[in-house]
């Protein structure tokens, strides 16, 4: 018998702005064509302009009326992050919803982004720092939500508060895990400063569960010459529907945690099934590695200091 694919129903958001980050292919590009067809008007930010082109293509050819554009991006340089911030501003449409889902995962060895720093941290947590900090005004505005995609990842490891940047030594998974328990820190006290200060933007969290994307592919730039043992297992268990999710289903937990009228502020959203590795989205008790207030603190402090950003003038 065929499985039972997880699925979830999405409200209307016609006349809704969504960003999405890291939508050009995989499970972003999941989530944005969902959000185009629940009739948002969806901003993909990307690095490649003809992977976006083909990742446009391929919602309109699900949503022929969708409302869907690129605008240019780097994460990892935050010179192109404050661009785009300018660009979005320049344009003076409000955000209802920004859906931060891009990264990179575990390089083979050390790289540093354009600003010299250690490659994950740089571009999964400080990269999309910075875009909240540039994109406020708009998400105010907009009294948007923000999702904000870690791992379960972040279920492991620590911060390397003694060397963020991984300049002593070098491991790619702990410094991959450092990436997503620093945003899910920032994305837990995002929202607490928004209800401090009035801001008006709920921010909550998702993971995808495990699913063959292509974190782990092939990907020369990273010095990744060809398709990890890891991912090749992946794929081998998500075609047989054994514990792991599709792109698809690794999708609905960001989607669930930006659009459900009953996803909350403050919360963490992913996978329902087994090790919460795939299934249907919910609710999940927040990882003890991201729930240090003092942390998370401490984290935005620093972020603030490394990405040269305030959020002070609102």
């Amino acid at each position: 018998m065929p499985r039972t694919r997880p699925d979830i129903t999405i409200p209307s958001l016609t006349g809704k702005r969504a960003v999405v980050t890291g939508a050009s292919d995989g499970v972003g590009l999941h989530i944005a064509s969902r959000l185009a067809a629940a009739g948002a008007e969806v901003v993909i930010p990307v690095r490649n302009r003809g992977k976006g082109e083909a990742a446009i293509a391929k919602i309109r050819d699900q949503t022929p009326n969708a409302k869907v554009s690129l605008r240019s991006l780097e994460l990892s340089s935050l010179e192109s992050v404050a661009a785009l911030g300018e660009t979005l501003l320049g344009e003076n449409e409000p955000i209802h919803l920004l859906i931060n889902n891009a990264g990179v995962m575990t390089p083979p060895d050390r790289q540093t982004t354009a600003d010299g720093f250690e490659l994950q941290f740089g571009t999964n947590h400080l990269g999309h720092f910075a875009l909240v900090a540039h994109l406020l005004p708009l998400l105010r505005a907009g009294r948007a939500r923000v999702t904000s995609q870690i791992s379960v990842a972040a279920n492991s490891h620590s911060i390397n508060w003694d060397d963020l940047n991984w300049e002593r030594s070098y491991d790619g998974m702990r410094a991959y895990s450092q990436s997503k328990i620093a945003f899910g820190m920032f994305g837990l006290e995002l929202s607490r400063r928004s209800r401090a200060n009035n801001w008006g933007i709920t921010s909550n969290l998702s993971h995808p569960g495990i699913a063959p994307t292509s974190l782990l592919n092939t990907r020369p730039e990273l010095g990744r010459t060809r398709q990890t043992g890891g991912r090749r297992l992946i794929g081998f268990l998500s075609a047989r529907g054994i514990l792991v999710g599709t792109p698809e289903s690794a999708a609905l937990p960001a989607i669930y945690a930006a659009t459900a009228t009953n996803a909350v502020d403050g919360g963490f959203y992913g996978p329902s099934g087994p090790g919460h590795l795939g299934g249907p989205p919910a609710e999940q008790k927040l990882y003890s590695r991201i729930t240090s207030e003092e942390d998370a603190k401490r984290v935005w402090r620093v972020s603030e200091e490394l990405a040269e950003v305030s959020f002070s003038y609102v």
